[in-house]
């Protein structure tokens, strides 16, 4: 079993916002491999199926970005997967322009709350994670606002080649091929 996990909020009004892009990711990955997310469980909303004929769980927690961690780390501890090799995380990141993503095997939070929180839950900053970017906050703007509004049309247009190179980058990085998957997309205009 591989866990895809993307990072966002729950509730209607944080749907299509710059925090929720990894819920974006997970929703185009269970539109084209025909997975229902309509499993509720380890305080997740979860899809259960097949990519590419490996066993796949989609993940999107519902405990609010901040506290990502604690939805998986439960789902990582219930289905004993190598967080290291089976697990991979997709989230938002304000250093990256729209339509860019940058992919990572290991790393540091780089400032994200829901990534710091996976890693204070899991113990771990070894796992594997696709940054997709959103654009950096214009001057004199609060963070919290900027990450929840949404994009214009221009940058929606961009974030959505992004969605499916972060879909095509995680089928490569669930087959083993991580390194291939950053030498295909880190740096790609």
């Amino acid at each position: 079993m591989f866990i895809i996990a993307g990072l966002g909020n729950p509730t209607k009004q944080y749907e299509k916002t710059r925090h929720n892009i990894g819920f974006d990711v997970i929703d185009a990955l269970a539109e084209k491999y025909d997975i229902s997310m309509d499993i509720k469980k380890h305080k997740a909303l979860c899809g259960k199926g097949v990519i590419e004929g490996e066993k796949v769980l989609l993940l999107k927690p519902q405990t609010f970005m901040n506290l990502s961690g604690e939805s998986i780390a439960e789902a990582l501890k219930y289905y004993k997967v190598d967080i290291t090799s089976e697990f991979l995380v997709i989230f938002d990141d304000i250093s990256l322009e729209p339509g860019h993503i940058r992919i990572r095997k290991k790393g540091s939070a780089g400032g994200h709350n829901g990534i710091k929180n996976i890693i204070a839950m899991t113990g771990t900053e070894q796992f594997m994670r696709i940054k997709v970017g959103v654009g950096e906050k214009p001057k004199g703007w609060d963070l919290a606002d900027y990450v929840l509004g949404r994009f214009d049309a221009l940058d929606r247009e961009k974030v959505e080649d992004a969605i499916s190179d972060a879909m095509d980058a995680a089928v490569l990085m669930m087959k083993g091929e991580a390194d291939k998957a950053m030498n295909l997309y880190n740096g790609k205009k």
